[in-house]
């Protein structure tokens, strides 16, 4: 059951991403400005269906564990490995500003967290805020350069000429996510019940990377075809999209309970790679295969 939902949550990211980019494509939005929304959004969507259900379900630890887990995944094991595929050279300016938002959210997390409890008016706070970014990178994304343009333009494609396509591959991307969430949830508290560890650990580990793969996919293929701006433009709209969406979502439905271990340890290490990317990316403007390994070690300690 867990693998199977698994498999429901990666491909039904898969058939939801790319109805909904081809869909966008076919009212003539900006390739750059779906890449950034409906694309680094879409890979999230695991994440959103998991922590909700879990949330739901009083599960606190696994939902709060679940995004905490991913956030750092993205940035540690899934920045490091395209780096270690392809150098990746940023020519993307939105994405020089969008490092100190990922920095500050976490931060803002952290803070809201300190109670012990992620309430429905934080929840809600964390929920405008994506609507606020959602609109500044409409806003920004339209100005950036045409070389950035045609990166996002190859790696969408053009609009699908059958819209009903389009609108099917989206139904049942969110019927898979769903699917897969709820077998996903169970089979996890299943199996850390019986191996005798916490559903936080759950959470920050195999139910992170499980539900991280969207992105891994979509960064891993957009290093390889030499669309750096892809790979990371992907990571930190997803990282964004997880805590102001995904958390946010899940505290309106189901107050959270936040573990007094993620404060110490978890929240501070997510917000530690997040800082520690800035320099990295900003230094020359490219993130080295040496910066990748540097990456992975810190995501494998």
């Amino acid at each position: 059951l867990f693998f199977a939902g698994l498999a429901g949550l990666c491909f039904g990211a898969e058939w939801l991403v790319k109805g909904a980019s081809r869909f966008a494509a076919s009212f003539n939005i900006k390739p750059v400005v779906i890449g950034l929304t409906i694309v680094a959004f879409g890979t999230s969507t695991p994440e959103l269906v998991t922590s909700v259900m879990a949330g739901i379900k009083h599960l606190s630890d696994i939902a709060m564990g679940n995004i905490i887990g991913s956030n750092i995944a993205n940035i540690g094991l899934i920045l490091g490995l395209s780096a270690l595929v392809r150098p990746l050279t940023i020519d993307m300016k939105l994405l020089y500003r969008e490092m100190p938002i990922v920095v500050g959210i976490s931060g803002l997390l952290y803070f809201m967290g300190c109670d012990g409890t992620l309430s429905r008016q934080e929840g809600g706070i964390l929920l405008g805020g994506i609507f606020v970014y959602t609109c500044y990178v409409y806003r920004v994304a339209r100005k950036e350069a045409n070389s950035v343009e045609q990166e996002y333009k190859d790696f969408i494609g053009t609009a699908h000429d059958s819209i009903k396509k389009d609108i099917f591959l989206i139904i049942l991307g969110l019927g898979a996510l769903t699917g897969g969430a709820y077998f996903l949830v169970h089979s996890a508290i299943y199996i850390a019940r019986i191996v005798g560890i916490s559903e936080l650990v759950i959470g920050l580990t195999v139910i992170a990377v499980g539900t991280s793969l969207p992105e891994l996919a979509t960064s891993m293929v957009a290093a390889i075809r030499k669309e750096s701006d892809i790979s990371v433009g992907n990571v930190l709209g997803s990282n964004i999209f997880n805590i102001l969406a995904v958390l946010g979502i899940a505290a309106i439905i189901q107050p959270l309970q936040v573990n007094t271990a993620s404060l110490i340890i978890d929240m501070p290490v997510m917000l530690m790679f997040s800082i520690f990317l800035i320099p990295m990316i900003t230094w020359k403007f490219v993130l080295t295969r040496g910066q990748g390994v540097f990456l992975l070690v810190g995501y494998s300690v």
